[in-house]
C-alpha cells in the first residue's frame, strides 16, 4: 500500500511539472546595412548567436545583413516603426537628426576605431541625448580615421580638392566643404557604382572600406588626411516596446553582451584598417602623404567647423560648449 502511494505521489509530481507552461521564446529580427562578408556584419551575427546562447534560447535573433530588411538610411526609423526589432546603421545618414551624437563625428583627428568607439559610448552615457528617446540603445561603435580617396585625380594639396565632387555624410560633408570640395550625400552601398561611373570623384571613408566594401577596385589614390581625421558613429538599437517586453534577467544578460561587443567592434575597425590598406596597395592604389605645411593647411581649414558646431548646438537649446569640450577631452584621454 505504501509502495503504491509513493508511486502515485511521484507520478502526480511529474505530471505537475509537465503541466507547467514552457518558458516563452521571443524571436527578434535584426536589420544590418553592412554586407554579410563585412567584419562588422559578422560581429553582429555573432552577437545574435551569443544572445541566444546566454539566454538559453529564450531569445532568438534572425539576422538580415546587406540592407535586405531595411536600407541604411531607413534602418533607425525601421526599428522605431517595428519593421525590424533591432537595427545597425550610421547616424550620419540622418543628418541633423542626432545633434548630440553627431559631435563625435567631427574632424577631431581620430587615430583609431578603438578610441572613436570609446568616445561615442562615453558621449551617449554622459548626455543621454533626447534624440534617442524613441529607441533603446544597445551600444555604439565608430570607425578609425576617415581619409580622402579619389579616382583619377591625385590630391596632394588642399587646392587640388577644389571643384571635386566627394561623397560624404554627416560632418564629413562639412570637412569637404571647408576644404574646397563639393560634398555629395550618399550611403556607402551606393558609393561603389557612383565612383566607378564618375558621378562623384571620390569619397571620404576609413581605410577598411577599401576591402570591406571593395572600394579599392574603383579608386586610385588615398590622401593621408589625418589632420582632419573624422569618424562615423554606428548605432545598434532595439524597438523600445520590444525591449520592455523582455524579462529583466534577459535584459541584464543582453547588456553584459553589449559591453563585450562594443570592445570587439572597436578592435575590429582597427584590424580591418590594416587589411584595407593592404588590399588598396594590392590593387595598385597610391598613397599620398601630406607635407607638414599641407597638414597644417588641412587642419586650419577644418578647425572652424568644431567651433561652428558648438554654436549650432547652442541654437538648438543644447549646451554646445560642454558637449564639444567633453568629446574632445574624452578623445584626448586615450592619447
Amino acid at each position: 500500500m505504501k509502495k503504491s502511494l509513493c508511486l502515485f505521489s511521484m507520478l502526480a509530481l511529474c505530471l505537475s511539472f509537465l503541466a507547467q507552461p514552457a518558458q516563452a521564446q521571443t524571436r527578434l529580427s535584426y536589420s544590418c546595412f553592412f554586407p554579410p562578408t563585412h567584419v562588422q556584419a559578422k560581429l553582429a551575427e555573432e552577437w545574435c548567436k551569443e544572445v541566444e546562447k546566454r539566454t538559453n534560447g529564450q531569445v532568438v535573433v534572425d539576422f538580415y545583413p546587406g540592407g535586405t530588411l531595411t536600407k541604411a538610411p531607413q534602418t533607425y526609423d525601421g526599428v522605431v516603426q517595428g519593421m525590424s526589432d533591432i537595427g545597425m546603421s550610421a547616424l550620419a545618414y540622418s543628418r541633423g537628426r542626432f545633434p548630440v551624437m553627431a559631435t563625435v563625428d567631427l574632424p577631431l583627428g581620430y587615430t583609431s576605431g578603438k578610441d572613436a568607439t570609446r568616445v561615442a559610448n562615453a558621449v551617449a552615457e554622459k548626455f543621454h541625448p533626447a534624440e534617442l528617446d524613441d529607441v533603446e540603445v544597445m551600444y555604439f561603435h565608430a570607425h578609425g580615421p576617415g581619409l580622402l580617396h579619389t579616382k583619377k585625380v591625385p590630391v596632394h594639396t588642399l587646392a587640388d580638392l577644389k571643384g571635386l565632387k566627394i561623397r560624404s555624410t554627416g560632418n564629413s560633408a562639412k570637412v569637404v566643404e571647408a576644404c574646397g570640395g563639393t560634398p555629395v550625400a550618399m550611403s556607402m552601398p551606393d558609393s561603389y557604382q557612383s565612383i566607378r561611373k564618375g558621378i562623384v570623384d571620390g569619397s571620404f571613408y576609413p581605410v577598411e572600406t577599401n576591402k570591406g566594401w571593395r572600394m579599392a577596385e574603383v579608386v586610385d589614390y588615398m590622401t593621408e588626411t589625418f589632420p582632419v581625421g573624422y569618424t562615423t558613429t554606428f548605432f545598434v538599437v532595439i524597438n523600445k516596446d520590444k525591449w520592455n517586453s523582455l524579462p529583466k534577467d534577459v535584459q541584464q544578460t543582453i547588456r553584459a553582451i553589449n559591453t563585450e561587443w562594443t570592445a570587439k567592434h572597436g578592435a575590429a575597425w582597427d584590424e580591418s584598417d590594416k587589411v584595407g590598406r593592404e588590399f588598396f596597395l594590392k590593387k595598385k592604389g597610391k598613397i599620398i602623404p601630406l607635407t607638414d605645411e599641407e597638414a597644417k593647411a588641412w587642419h586650419d581649414a577644418a578647425t572652424p567647423i568644431i567651433a561652428q558646431y558648438a554654436e549650432e548646438l547652442e541654437s538648438k537649446g543644447l549646451n554646445g560648449k560642454e558637449i564639444v569640450d567633453f568629446t574632445i577631452a574624452t578623445l584626448n584621454e586615450g592619447k
